[in-house]
């Protein structure tokens, strides 16, 4: 095995041993490198004895020290050196099988790589791994482990994922938590297939496996383009309650053993039950939070926590603060909270209501450039500086909408100025306070 360097940084120890473009990787200390784990597990050692393949077929071989994997100076073509791995599930809830034609190609791809779960916190179903891929992330011992389980019932989980070797999948969970390798687990609830007396069978299943830190229970997101899919619907108020309550009855029981909470509903559960959210303590350490898991909670503490801590001004404020229905009520409570403090802040909350994808998605990251475009020229009265969250656009560099209407279009069509604010409560507050002559 190797890979192929496609760049080295001018200077670098590699540049300076003559390593070019075009170039091969082949081993660290001996070690067959494949992919970017293999890179990074074996450059982690103090000495290195570097194998290459030059492109006329030559060999050379060089030692460095106290050099790590950033430090050599080598780059790769993909970050994970091969090709990502795609998911060979047939998920009944499967989000990208609801996305519309006409979209960018990149959010089509259905990611299922072990890699990135490791590397950048992606979930995995676990059905692609291989009892080999398994025993390397047990001898590099990769952890944690974020898993898509959703049900620990095989026969279930089968049905669920339409994938015949679902069911068989979990055993890697055990091989894992007999080696010590952290794991947190994803339920994607669908009311009357996993939810119920299924939800409280996989939350004991799942609390037999000693290295689970975490569970999260999220609803399923249903879009308008679900014509010749599994029929799924929405959860009414009482289902959701429901599953909070099972999920809190679980957590008590844990709790008079003397042991940790271990799972935990998303903060969509609580809003389609039409309960409050929970205070801070609910949530611990908040192990979830990329699953919307106590996200708001977070928010609402931090940003109060912000709002003691400054000093009340007389400056001008006025500006829009745009979202989706999901945030809607959070974010007109801390609007508030900040006028109150600051008289001359004139801020209003705009909840944009989701048509392309259909009114039941409301995160805010799901809206597109389009609805607000509509939203906006219908209201016709409008700030002329608008908030949005930066969860809304593809990057800090890419700041397009999923329909790639860019924020330029947004101000160019509106004539507005438009401000990105980072996801978290001292962005939000920051863009606040720093608004304003």
């Amino acid at each position: 095995m190797a890979v192929e360097v496609f760049r080295v940084q001018p200077g670098s120890v590699c540049a300076k041993k003559g390593i070019c473009a075009g170039d091969s990787l082949i081993a660290v200390n001996g070690n067959e490198i494949g992919d970017v784990l293999d890179y990074r597990f074996y450059c982690d050692e103090e000495k290195l004895r570097l194998e290459f393949r030059k492109a006329d077929g030559r060999e050379k071989h060089f030692k460095v020290k106290g050099l790590t994997a950033d430090e050599l100076g080598l780059e790769f073509s993909t970050y994970l050196m091969d090709r990502q791995r795609s998911c060979k599930n047939k998920c009944v809830f499967c989000f990208i099988d609801q996305l519309p034609k006409g979209l960018r190609p990149s959010l089509y791809f259905k990611d299922d790589d072990a890699r990135l779960s490791f590397l950048f916190g992606n979930y995995i179903t676990l059905t692609n791994l291989s009892d080999h891929d398994v025993e390397r992330i047990i001898k590099m011992h990769i952890s944690p482990i974020n898993a898509s389980v959703h049900t620990m019932d095989p026969d279930l989980r089968v049905k669920m994922m339409k994938n015949p070797h679902a069911g068989e999948a979990l055993r890697h969970l055990y091989r894992f938590s007999e080696a010590g390798i952290r794991i947190n687990a994803q339920l994607v609830l669908c009311p009357g297939l996993n939810d119920g007396d299924a939800l409280v069978y996989s939350l004991k299943k799942l609390s037999e496996l000693e290295s689970l830190q975490s569970v999260a229970a999220v609803p399923v997101g249903l879009t308008k383009y679900r014509e010749g899919l599994y029929p799924l619907r929405k959860f009414s108020p009482e289902e959701a309650a429901a599953v909070i309550d099972a999920i809190d009855a679980f957590n008590a029981g844990r709790l008079e053993k003397g042991q940790d909470k271990l799972a935990y509903p998303s903060d969509e559960f609580f809003q389609l039950a039409g309960r409050a959210l929970p205070g801070p303590d609910y949530y611990g350490d908040y192990p979830q939070l990329e699953n919307g898991v106590g996200m708001l909670t977070l928010m609402r503490a931090e940003f109060y926590d912000a709002l003691a801590q400054t000093p009340a001004d007389g400056r001008e404020r006025r500006f829009g603060l745009v979202t989706g229905f999901a945030a809607k009520a959070l974010m007109e409570e801390l609007a508030g909270a900040f006028r109150e403090k600051f008289p001359n802040a004139h801020i209003r909350v705009h909840a944009v209501e989701n048509r392309f994808f259909g009114p039941d998605i409301t995160v805010a990251g799901l809206l597109t450039g389009q609805d607000i475009l509509r939203y906006f020229r219908a209201l016709g009265d409008y700030e002329k500086e608008l908030l949005f969250p930066s969860v809304m656009f593809k990057s800090r560099e890419e700041q397009i909408f999923l329909d790639d209407v860019s924020k330029e279009d947004i101000e160019r069509e509106l004539g507005v100025t438009a401000l990105v604010s980072d996801c978290s409560a001292d962005g939000l507050f920051d863009l606040f306070y720093a608004y304003g002559s």
